[in-house]
């Protein structure tokens, strides 16, 4: 970015200049949706429904930022979520933002339908998990599994709420496509189909998650998973606690409390809201991660006064990426990073390992 007083100084600000850059078609399928978009405005608004307790007169000069994830040390409990198509956003794609995750030693998610090989991503050296959609061509999802515990990715992440893809009206109104140059990269069909079977147009990616997505996944299908590589599994997509006690007794690893950003059911609760109840039930077993509006260091704090382990942020990263690229996207997890010390510094809270439930309350309503 430049020094002038316009360069971006808060998220809100990379995402109105990544809109402002993008054609039509990718701002809507970066932005939206599902449905009349309910959950994804709730998913911002839920941090409004907390209010910080802060406590004075301790020493906060040195805050320590660092935590855990699956045993591994990041300098700062914020990841990078996986979001599909990053070769919209910015030509490297995928290469760019691991270069920009690299830059800050997080932990990225590389998503199963990334614009870019995960071997490419891999050779950045950035830190890498992997999101696994499960196909009904089971051999194809094997062998992605396989490619990417031989490409050094830690963890696998299985994205649990896409039996099928939820309609997104923005995408079914412009007819979301790839452009030429831009495509499913870690598959052997490189192109979506522009019509489903009965040829009626749309949007492309829902045409090739009825396709090809397999709607039968349950938990039975859990260790078939877990034998295909001998990495941690953590589930992307749980918001109840039933569901959260049925992955511990899975010996799940993690638990992503994911709404999708609001892009699959509308009307399913904010991830802030349900993040309680899923700690609750976990109690423990497995750690527990929050994904959905997460826009400033403060919102980074909440959460894990609820119970995250850490939280993970999508939309964003995308934002910086079309804005300045590899930097962008440092640019973007630093000001989360220093926004995130600041909250801990002005309530008392000199460490991650020090936050408790006690640092938030409920807000008071004023109606």
């Amino acid at each position: 970015m430049d020094d002038r007083g316009d360069a971006p100084i808060t998220l809100d600000d990379y995402e109105a200049a990544a809109l402002a850059r993008l054609p039509t078609m990718v701002a809507d399928y970066y932005a939206g949706g599902a449905g009349e978009e309910r959950t994804l405005r709730e998913n911002r608004a839920a941090f409004a429904r907390w209010t910080f307790r802060p406590r004075v007169l301790v020493d906060v000069s040195n805050v320590e930022l660092a935590t855990t994830v699956l045993g591994a040390k990041v300098p700062f409990p914020i990841l990078v979520a996986p979001t599909a198509f990053h070769r919209l956003a910015d030509t490297e794609g995928e290469v760019a933002t691991a270069k920009g995750v690299l830059a800050t030693g997080t932990t990225m998610v590389v998503s199963t339908i990334a614009s870019v090989r995960l071997e490419d991503v891999a050779e950045t050296g950035a830190d890498r998990w992997f999101q696994l959609y499960v196909f009904r061509d089971r051999e194809l999802t094997s062998t992605l599994v396989k490619r990417a515990y031989g490409a050094g990715y830690r963890a696998i992440v299985l994205t649990v709420d896409t039996p099928l893809l939820g309609t997104r009206y923005r995408d079914e109104r412009n007819r979301f496509q790839l452009p030429d140059g831009v495509g499913l990269a870690n598959l052997a069909v490189s192109d979506l189909p522009p019509e489903d079977e009965a040829g009626r147009p749309g949007s492309s990616l829902s045409h090739f998650f009825a396709g090809e997505h397999d709607a039968s996944l349950s938990w039975a299908d859990l260790p078939w998973l877990r034998s295909l590589a001998p990495l941690p599994l953590v589930l992307k997509g749980i918001v109840t606690a039933e569901d959260a006690r049925l992955a511990v007794a899975a010996g799940v690893d993690g638990i992503v409390v994911s709404n999708h950003g609001g892009r699959q059911l509308d009307g399913a609760p904010a991830t802030l809201d349900a993040l309680p109840e899923v700690v609750e039930a976990v109690a423990g077993r497995a750690e527990v991660y929050l994904d959905g509006g997460v826009r400033r260091g403060s919102d980074v704090l909440t959460a894990l006064a609820l119970g995250a382990k850490a939280v993970f942020v999508g939309r964003p990263v995308l934002w910086g990426l079309a804005v300045d690229g590899a930097a962008g996207v440092t640019a973007v997890l630093e000001m989360l990073r220093d926004e995130l010390r600041l909250a801990m510094q002005l309530t008392g809270t000199p460490s991650v390992a020090s936050i408790t439930r006690s640092l938030v309350g409920p807000a008071v309503r004023s109606d």
